[in-house]
């Protein structure tokens, strides 16, 4: 039997046991034309592999590091289990029992990177008329727990700076300002107003499988990023060391500092000689958590959320809401309070005395 494709031209022969089978199979194929939903099974056909390496391709406005995650999750886990088989051949369940056994052993973020691999492979070969859906949608996937988040006070910022010896000054601006490791480190003079107190954020460095990448701050936005007096003179003696085009905060010989370095060489040593000191108290953050740190005393110093968004970088207000929804726990009562003010002021007497009436102005 022959048919013909919607843009009519006809297919080559294709055999079935019954004449039922055939009227069934030439229904379906007429049922999909008639919803625009035909797919060439001649495209279904190609291997995974091959979609997977077009989808990746096809990655240029995701960050280095982004694109790093996707190489790893490609040929870590999604290639060697459906690279060698058809596009058209994947299925629902085996995808569901799939993301299940690396559950087992993988990290519920993890699980999640690896599976958006997969559906993002799969979704390019919709796009691409390959398939006529994403058998990947729908995937029950691990409940993402979220881990205590750790907040310096003042105070601790301030002693663990004076901890970091010739680093102080690098601590208390991230602490500060809230800047990502990669824009701090991608910092120069030029970037910086110290007559306002300003910081310029145009790009940002990632260190991708041992290589620097440069580019964009994350969400591709530059920003102004304020700081407060007392880093003045810190500041003042970071940018005016080196020329304009120097980095602010640099390794050896002005090369970038490489975060990983600085943790395990600065950061961590100076925060465990505070925990020991304390009797354990000092919190174990990381650097990253500086960044937390700011938003913690941006937020009890009464930034709203809208300021921080702009501060940290965010795409969106709700994204920041989403993200430190526990540093305002006292809005939802605060939103109350006002909206029972501006409904009596909004009213002239006492709407809230107990009506004479029935409720419906007749007298009782």
């Amino acid at each position: 039997m022959r048919y013909r494709r919607p843009d009519n031209t006809q297919t080559d022969k294709r055999g079935f046991r019954t004449k039922r089978e055939a009227e069934s199979f030439l229904a379906t194929i007429e049922t999909s034309k008639l919803r625009g939903e035909w797919i060439d099974p001649a495209r279904s056909r190609v291997r995974f592999a091959e979609i997977a390496e077009a989808w990746y391709d096809s990655k240029i406005r995701v960050k280095p590091s982004t694109r790093s995650g996707y190489r790893n999750s490609l040929d870590k886990h999604v290639l060697p289990q459906w690279g060698a088989m058809r596009v058209v051949d994947i299925d629902h369940a085996e995808v569901q029992s799939w993301v299940a056994r690396l559950s087992a052993t993988l990290s519920a973020s993890s699980t999640r990177q690896v599976y958006l691999a997969l559906s993002g492979a799969l979704a390019f070969a919709v796009r691409d008329g390959r398939l006529s859906r994403n058998v990947a949608t729908d995937i029950e996937l691990p409940r993402l727990s979220k881990s205590e988040r750790l907040y310096l006070s003042h105070g601790e910022v301030h002693e663990l700076a004076d901890e970091a010896g010739d680093w102080g000054t690098l601590v208390r601006f991230l602490a500060y300002s809230g800047l990502r490791w990669g824009e701090a480190a991608a910092l120069r003079p030029a970037d910086i107003d110290l007559a306002k107190r300003l910081v310029h954020v145009r790009r940002a460095v990632a260190e991708v499988r041992g290589t620097l990448v440069w580019g964009s701050p994350k969400t591709h936005e530059q920003r102004m990023v304020p700081y407060p007096s007392l880093l003045d003179e810190g500041m003042d003696s970071h940018v005016t060391r080196g020329g304009r085009h120097d980095l602010v905060f640099s390794g050896r010989e002005g090369t970038v500092l490489r975060g990983g370095n600085f943790r395990r060489r600065v950061f961590a040593p100076a925060v465990a000689r505070l925990h020991v000191a304390s009797s354990e108290s000092f919190p174990q953050i990381t650097p990253h958590d500086l960044r937390h740190t700011a938003a913690s005393l941006a937020i009890s110093a009464g930034a709203n959320v809208k300021i921080l968004q702009r501060m940290l970088g965010h795409a969106s207000a709700a994204m920041t809401l989403d993200v430190y929804a526990d540093l305002f726990p006292e809005d939802l009562t605060s939103v109350s309070i006002a909206l029972d003010r501006a409904a009596r002021d909004s009213v002239v007497g006492n709407p809230w005395a107990k009506p004479s009436g029935d409720g419906f102005g007749r007298a009782v």
